[in-house]
């Protein structure tokens, strides 16, 4: 059967019904074609000739993005992104081919998890991936901010008193309020500027950039609810090499849209899966990565639940910590 990129795509983001473990597997063997950096890749790790699920599935290391042109099929991109690194680091290179894929992606999933943009003011506080080239943070954060079409909404770097003064100017307006910040800026502003947002939705991204002393996760949240007196700080968990993230409403379990999965494999042996509530490595499928990569192993450790959710619990150790996670659940 001929592989229709339109045609899977409605099937995964647009349908409502998604046979997901049927889809990943029919994008599975497309990719073992026609990526290359893919099939060399299992072509040297993988004993198994006969893929039939999920568990035959070899995922990809993500440093492979930073050496090599991850794609599938041969295209002239739309768009470059690129990950945040440390001083003289290597930044992954993630080659898009449809940018209206990933506007779909993370348009759709938005919905799902919190109505449709046009009920908030988006105010996003992301310095450092705004005084950068290729975040597709800043891409999805732009893409909200347009499709909320409020006058308010908008991007903030260092300018707290600003940011501080068009919060309370939308609270008294009784306008739905969206703050998503990086995790440092955040820290920064609630200490600069504690305000009462008690009905405001305050997202962090990740991201400490070696700011601050490292702190849990559990310690950030509980900072940000005591100085903006909400109940919960959300979170969303997604990457530079992804097309997809899932989201967290406060309670540290991530929840995906439905043509994103999370696999965990054994740390001592990535080709093993573990079994629900047993710690181990985060793997990725992302059925919006159709020109790339799909079926990504991260550098992250983590847990699903019998809920079918997922905890985030770290880093793997000797891993190169990049900008967007350096933080400790």
């Amino acid at each position: 059967m001929l592989f229709n990129k339109v045609d899977f795509i409605q099937q995964s983001i647009d349908s409502k019904l998604i046979h997901f473990d049927e889809l990943a597997l029919q994008l599975y063997l497309y990719q073992l074609k026609h990526n290359i950096t893919l099939h060399q890749y299992v072509a040297l790790t993988n004993d198994k000739t006969d893929v039939k699920s999920v568990g035959d599935f070899r995922f990809l290391p993500v440093n492979f993005f930073k050496q090599h042109q991850v794609t599938s099929g041969s295209f002239q991109p739309q768009t470059i992104f690129t990950s945040s690194t440390t001083t003289g680091g290597i930044p992954s290179k993630h080659f898009v081919a449809d940018l209206s894929i990933y506007h779909k992606s993370y348009l759709t999933a938005f919905n799902q998890f919190y109505g449709s943009p046009t009920q908030y003011v988006f105010l996003c506080l992301l310095p450092n991936y705004l005084e950068r080239q290729g975040s597709s943070l800043i891409d999805m954060a732009q893409g909200l901010i347009d499709a909320s079409k409020q006058p308010e909404s908008g991007f903030y770097l260092y300018d707290f008193e600003k940011l501080a003064q068009t919060i309370q100017h939308v609270l008294k307006q009784h306008k739905q309020l969206f703050l998503l910040g990086v995790t440092f800026a955040l820290l920064d502003f609630a200490e600069q500027f504690p305000l009462d947002l008690k009905n405001t939705i305050v997202m962090e991204t990740g991201g400490m950039k070696g700011r601050k002393e490292e702190q849990t996760r559990f310690e950030i949240h509980e900072f940000l609810k005591d100085k903006f007196k909400v109940q919960h700080i959300h979170s969303e968990y997604g990457m530079t090499e992804l097309l997809s993230q899932a989201y967290s409403k406060g309670d540290g379990k991530f929840v995906c849209p439905p043509w994103m999965k999370i696999v965990i494999t054994d740390l001592n042996d990535p080709f093993t899966l573990m079994p629900t509530e047993k710690a181990g490595i985060i793997n990725v499928i992302d059925l919006a990565n159709v020109d790339s990569c799909a079926f990504i192993q991260t550098q992250d450790l983590g847990r699903l639940l019998a809920d079918g959710t997922f905890e985030v619990l770290g880093r793997m150790d000797n891993s190169e910590v990049r900008g967007c996670n350096l933080m400790y659940v």
